[in-house]
Protein backbone atom coordinates (compact mmCIF):
# COMPACT_ATOMS: atom_id res chain seq x y z
CA UNK A 1 0.00 0.00 0.00
CA UNK A 2 1.55 3.16 -0.79
CA UNK A 3 0.97 5.87 2.27
CA UNK A 4 1.80 8.72 -0.02
CA UNK A 5 -1.35 9.11 -2.26
CA UNK A 6 0.19 12.55 -3.20
CA UNK A 7 3.19 11.18 -4.93
CA UNK A 8 1.37 10.78 -8.07
CA UNK A 9 1.82 14.59 -8.68
CA UNK A 10 5.47 14.50 -9.01
CA UNK A 11 7.84 15.20 -12.29
CA UNK A 12 10.64 12.66 -13.05
CA UNK A 13 13.03 15.26 -11.71
CA UNK A 14 11.33 16.48 -8.44
CA UNK A 15 11.01 12.41 -7.72
CA UNK A 16 14.95 12.56 -7.76
CA UNK A 17 15.64 15.78 -5.78
CA UNK A 18 13.30 14.05 -3.06
CA UNK A 19 15.39 11.18 -2.97
CA UNK A 20 18.92 13.66 -2.24
CA UNK A 21 17.36 14.83 0.60
CA UNK A 22 17.93 18.46 -0.24
CA UNK A 23 17.43 19.66 3.26
CA UNK A 24 19.82 17.40 4.62
CA UNK A 25 22.92 18.48 1.90
CA UNK A 26 24.30 21.30 3.93
CA UNK A 27 25.93 18.82 5.63
CA UNK A 28 28.49 18.21 2.96
CA UNK A 29 28.39 21.75 1.41
CA UNK A 30 29.47 23.27 4.94
CA UNK A 31 32.48 21.16 6.00
CA UNK A 32 34.41 21.95 2.30
CA UNK A 33 33.15 26.02 2.49
CA UNK A 34 34.53 26.26 6.10
CA UNK A 35 37.76 24.35 5.05
CA UNK A 36 38.01 26.33 1.77
CA UNK A 37 37.72 29.77 3.50
CA UNK A 38 40.57 28.58 6.21
CA UNK A 39 43.12 27.81 3.74
CA UNK A 40 41.56 30.99 1.81
CA UNK A 41 43.02 33.08 4.72
CA UNK A 42 46.12 31.80 4.63
CA UNK A 43 46.16 32.59 0.41
CA UNK A 44 45.93 28.92 -0.28
CA UNK A 45 42.29 29.01 -2.30
CA UNK A 46 42.33 26.82 -5.68
CA UNK A 47 39.13 27.24 -7.80
CA UNK A 48 39.24 24.40 -9.45
CA UNK A 49 40.21 22.55 -6.37
CA UNK A 50 37.33 24.21 -4.29
CA UNK A 51 34.50 23.04 -7.16
CA UNK A 52 36.16 19.45 -7.08
CA UNK A 53 35.94 19.22 -3.64
CA UNK A 54 32.63 20.44 -3.18
CA UNK A 55 31.43 18.32 -6.24
CA UNK A 56 32.41 15.32 -4.60
CA UNK A 57 31.42 15.86 -0.92
CA UNK A 58 27.63 16.75 -2.43
CA UNK A 59 27.44 13.49 -4.84
CA UNK A 60 29.05 11.02 -2.29
CA UNK A 61 26.14 12.48 0.60
CA UNK A 62 23.34 12.04 -2.46
CA UNK A 63 24.88 8.83 -3.16
CA UNK A 64 24.75 7.98 0.49
CA UNK A 65 20.96 9.01 0.40
CA UNK A 66 19.98 7.11 -1.95
CA UNK A 67 21.89 4.23 -0.84
CA UNK A 68 19.77 4.20 2.37
CA UNK A 69 16.37 4.83 0.40
CA UNK A 70 16.41 1.25 -1.20
CA UNK A 71 18.63 -0.91 1.32
CA UNK A 72 16.31 0.45 4.02
CA UNK A 73 13.04 -0.11 1.97
CA UNK A 74 14.78 -3.50 1.53
CA UNK A 75 15.11 -4.42 5.40
CA UNK A 76 12.12 -3.13 6.04
CA UNK A 77 12.71 -0.36 7.97
CA UNK A 78 10.77 2.09 5.62
CA UNK A 79 7.25 0.85 5.46
CA UNK A 80 3.43 2.64 5.14
CA UNK A 81 4.08 3.11 9.17
CA UNK A 82 6.67 5.78 8.62
CA UNK A 83 6.64 9.01 10.39
CA UNK A 84 9.23 11.02 7.48
CA UNK A 85 9.44 12.86 5.04
CA UNK A 86 8.55 10.43 1.92
CA UNK A 87 10.77 7.70 0.78
CA UNK A 88 10.36 7.21 -3.08
CA UNK A 89 11.56 3.36 -3.02
CA UNK A 90 9.10 2.51 -0.40
CA UNK A 91 6.24 5.07 -2.47
CA UNK A 92 6.77 3.07 -5.03
CA UNK A 93 8.00 6.13 -7.63
CA UNK A 94 11.16 3.98 -8.52
CA UNK A 95 11.82 0.93 -8.38
CA UNK A 96 15.03 -0.68 -6.21
CA UNK A 97 16.71 -1.59 -9.45
CA UNK A 98 16.34 2.22 -10.92
CA UNK A 99 17.74 3.08 -7.14
CA UNK A 100 20.85 0.63 -7.01
CA UNK A 101 21.81 2.07 -10.72
CA UNK A 102 21.28 5.50 -9.79
CA UNK A 103 23.23 5.03 -6.54
CA UNK A 104 26.18 3.80 -8.72
CA UNK A 105 26.53 6.35 -11.39
CA UNK A 106 26.15 9.12 -8.33
CA UNK A 107 29.06 7.65 -6.48
CA UNK A 108 30.82 6.73 -9.56
CA UNK A 109 30.43 10.42 -10.49
CA UNK A 110 31.82 11.25 -7.12
CA UNK A 111 35.23 8.86 -8.23
CA UNK A 112 35.98 10.25 -10.88
CA UNK A 113 35.68 13.88 -9.64
CA UNK A 114 38.08 12.40 -6.72
CA UNK A 115 40.66 11.30 -9.10
CA UNK A 116 41.97 15.44 -9.72
CA UNK A 117 41.67 15.60 -6.11
CA UNK A 118 44.14 12.45 -5.72
CA UNK A 119 46.01 14.02 -8.32
CA UNK A 120 46.29 17.19 -6.59
CA UNK A 121 46.84 16.03 -3.14
CA UNK A 122 47.94 12.73 -3.11
CA UNK A 123 47.23 9.27 -0.74
CA UNK A 124 45.49 10.93 1.68
CA UNK A 125 43.14 12.51 0.04
CA UNK A 126 42.49 8.93 -1.67
CA UNK A 127 42.39 7.22 1.30
CA UNK A 128 39.69 9.67 2.76
CA UNK A 129 37.82 9.45 -0.13
CA UNK A 130 37.94 5.42 -0.97
CA UNK A 131 36.40 5.23 2.83
CA UNK A 132 33.86 7.47 2.37
CA UNK A 133 32.73 5.83 -0.84
CA UNK A 134 32.80 2.32 0.70
CA UNK A 135 30.93 4.02 3.68
CA UNK A 136 28.38 5.87 1.78
CA UNK A 137 27.27 2.12 1.11
CA UNK A 138 28.00 -0.03 3.81
CA UNK A 139 26.02 2.51 6.12
CA UNK A 140 22.34 0.58 4.65
CA UNK A 141 24.08 -2.38 2.84
CA UNK A 142 25.53 -5.70 3.50
CA UNK A 143 25.52 -8.25 6.47
CA UNK A 144 26.06 -6.13 9.19
CA UNK A 145 24.92 -2.77 7.75
CA UNK A 146 27.06 0.17 10.15
CA UNK A 147 23.86 2.12 10.67
CA UNK A 148 21.99 -0.42 12.37
CA UNK A 149 24.34 -1.09 14.58
CA UNK A 150 24.55 2.22 16.60
CA UNK A 151 28.01 3.57 14.63
CA UNK A 152 25.82 6.52 12.42
CA UNK A 153 26.43 8.69 15.00
CA UNK A 154 30.37 8.14 15.50
CA UNK A 155 30.68 7.96 11.59
CA UNK A 156 28.87 11.20 10.59
CA UNK A 157 30.73 12.94 13.36
CA UNK A 158 34.09 12.21 12.14
CA UNK A 159 33.52 12.00 8.39
CA UNK A 160 31.31 15.05 8.19
CA UNK A 161 33.59 17.44 10.66
CA UNK A 162 37.28 17.00 11.34
CA UNK A 163 37.61 14.13 7.86
CA UNK A 164 35.87 16.53 5.43
CA UNK A 165 37.05 19.75 7.02
CA UNK A 166 40.19 19.01 7.45
CA UNK A 167 40.30 17.16 3.96
CA UNK A 168 39.43 20.12 2.08
CA UNK A 169 42.00 22.49 3.69
CA UNK A 170 44.71 20.03 2.88
CA UNK A 171 44.25 19.35 -0.77
CA UNK A 172 44.78 23.72 -1.00
CA UNK A 173 47.82 23.75 2.06
CA UNK A 174 48.78 19.85 2.21
CA UNK A 175 48.99 19.78 5.78
CA UNK A 176 46.37 20.16 8.45
CA UNK A 177 46.26 21.75 11.95
CA UNK A 178 44.64 22.19 15.53
CA UNK A 179 42.41 25.10 14.45
CA UNK A 180 40.79 23.12 11.30
CA UNK A 181 40.22 19.90 12.90
CA UNK A 182 38.60 21.83 15.57
CA UNK A 183 36.11 23.45 13.49
CA UNK A 184 35.36 20.29 11.84
CA UNK A 185 33.95 18.61 15.39
CA UNK A 186 31.87 21.58 15.41
CA UNK A 187 30.46 20.89 12.42
CA UNK A 188 30.60 17.21 12.84
CA UNK A 189 28.83 17.55 16.27
CA UNK A 190 26.09 19.52 14.40
CA UNK A 191 25.40 17.34 11.55
CA UNK A 192 25.40 14.34 14.10
CA UNK A 193 22.88 16.12 15.65
CA UNK A 194 20.67 15.84 12.56
CA UNK A 195 20.95 12.43 12.57
CA UNK A 196 19.61 12.33 16.34
CA UNK A 197 16.53 14.12 14.95
CA UNK A 198 15.95 11.36 12.23
CA UNK A 199 16.69 8.73 14.77
CA UNK A 200 14.20 10.03 17.18
CA UNK A 201 11.77 10.14 15.07
CA UNK A 202 12.06 6.47 13.24
CA UNK A 203 12.32 4.89 16.49
CA UNK A 204 9.77 2.65 16.31
CA UNK A 205 9.79 1.89 12.90
CA UNK A 206 13.40 1.18 13.62
CA UNK A 207 13.17 -1.03 16.50
CA UNK A 208 10.66 -3.43 14.51
CA UNK A 209 13.32 -3.96 11.85
CA UNK A 210 15.83 -4.30 13.90
CA UNK A 211 17.95 -0.98 13.18
CA UNK A 212 19.61 -0.19 16.69
CA UNK A 213 20.25 3.43 16.40
CA UNK A 214 22.01 4.74 19.48
CA UNK A 215 18.08 5.79 20.49
CA UNK A 216 16.58 2.40 19.87
CA UNK A 217 19.60 0.95 22.41
CA UNK A 218 19.20 3.52 25.39
CA UNK A 219 15.97 5.13 24.83
CA UNK A 220 14.64 8.81 23.48
CA UNK A 221 16.14 10.28 26.65
CA UNK A 222 19.53 9.74 25.68
CA UNK A 223 18.84 10.48 22.38
CA UNK A 224 17.90 14.15 23.49
CA UNK A 225 20.22 14.41 25.46
CA UNK A 226 22.69 13.93 23.09
CA UNK A 227 21.16 16.07 20.75
CA UNK A 228 21.63 18.87 22.87
CA UNK A 229 25.36 18.12 24.17
CA UNK A 230 26.08 18.50 20.19
CA UNK A 231 24.15 21.93 19.77
CA UNK A 232 25.67 23.35 22.88
CA UNK A 233 29.26 21.07 22.43
CA UNK A 234 29.36 23.35 18.96
CA UNK A 235 29.14 26.48 20.38
CA UNK A 236 32.03 26.26 22.37
CA UNK A 237 34.50 25.16 19.71
CA UNK A 238 35.00 28.53 18.42
CA UNK A 239 36.07 29.98 22.31
CA UNK A 240 38.18 26.98 22.45
CA UNK A 241 40.32 27.55 19.01
CA UNK A 242 40.32 31.31 20.41
CA UNK A 243 41.81 29.71 23.70
CA UNK A 244 44.21 28.27 21.65
CA UNK A 245 45.45 30.12 19.41
CA UNK A 246 44.93 33.80 20.61
CA UNK A 247 43.71 34.79 16.85
CA UNK A 248 40.70 34.58 15.07
CA UNK A 249 38.35 36.33 18.30
CA UNK A 250 35.30 36.95 15.90
CA UNK A 251 34.89 33.29 15.02
CA UNK A 252 33.27 33.79 18.21
CA UNK A 253 29.85 35.32 16.15
CA UNK A 254 29.84 31.77 15.66
CA UNK A 255 28.16 31.04 18.78
CA UNK A 256 25.20 33.42 18.22
CA UNK A 257 23.43 30.16 15.81
CA UNK A 258 22.18 29.11 19.47
CA UNK A 259 19.39 31.56 19.65
CA UNK A 260 17.86 30.07 16.29
CA UNK A 261 18.72 26.69 18.05
CA UNK A 262 16.43 27.26 20.85
CA UNK A 263 13.17 26.98 19.29
CA UNK A 264 14.52 24.09 17.35
CA UNK A 265 15.84 22.34 20.44
CA UNK A 266 13.03 22.96 22.57
CA UNK A 267 10.92 20.71 19.60
CA UNK A 268 13.63 18.14 19.82
CA UNK A 269 13.20 17.94 24.00
CA UNK A 270 9.43 18.45 23.80
CA UNK A 271 7.83 17.05 20.86
CA UNK A 272 7.13 13.31 19.63
CA UNK A 273 5.06 14.13 16.45
CA UNK A 274 6.21 12.99 13.22
CA UNK A 275 5.70 16.06 11.13
CA UNK A 276 7.49 18.25 14.25
CA UNK A 277 10.47 16.62 14.49
CA UNK A 278 10.73 16.19 10.43
CA UNK A 279 10.70 20.47 11.20
CA UNK A 280 13.05 20.12 13.71
CA UNK A 281 15.42 17.81 11.54
CA UNK A 282 15.65 20.84 8.34
CA UNK A 283 15.90 23.21 11.29
CA UNK A 284 18.85 21.30 12.26
CA UNK A 285 20.14 21.05 8.67
CA UNK A 286 20.01 25.30 8.86
CA UNK A 287 21.92 25.41 12.41
CA UNK A 288 24.88 23.90 10.48
CA UNK A 289 24.53 26.26 7.57
CA UNK A 290 24.14 29.35 10.12
CA UNK A 291 27.41 28.19 12.13
CA UNK A 292 29.24 27.58 8.96
CA UNK A 293 28.36 30.92 7.90
CA UNK A 294 29.44 32.57 10.86
CA UNK A 295 32.32 30.93 11.40
CA UNK A 296 33.71 31.52 7.74
CA UNK A 297 32.71 35.28 8.32
CA UNK A 298 34.37 35.37 11.37
CA UNK A 299 37.67 34.00 10.48
CA UNK A 300 38.04 36.15 7.61
CA UNK A 301 37.64 39.07 9.92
Amino acid sequence: MNAYPESCKYKKWQVWWLAARPKTLWAGIIPVIVGTVMAFEVDKFHMISFLATLTCSVLIQVGTNFANDVFDFQKGTDDETRKGPMRVTQAGLVTPHQMKIATTTVLGLAFLAGIYLVWRAGWPIMIIGLLSLLLAVLYTYGPFPLGYIGLGDILVLIFFGPVAVGGTYFIFAGHVNTAVLLAGFALGMIATAILVVNNLRDMETDKKSGKHTLAVRFGAGFARTEYLLMICGAMLVPITIYAIEGTHVWTNLAALYIFPAIPVTKKVLTCTNGQVLNDALAGTARLLAIFGALFSLGWLL
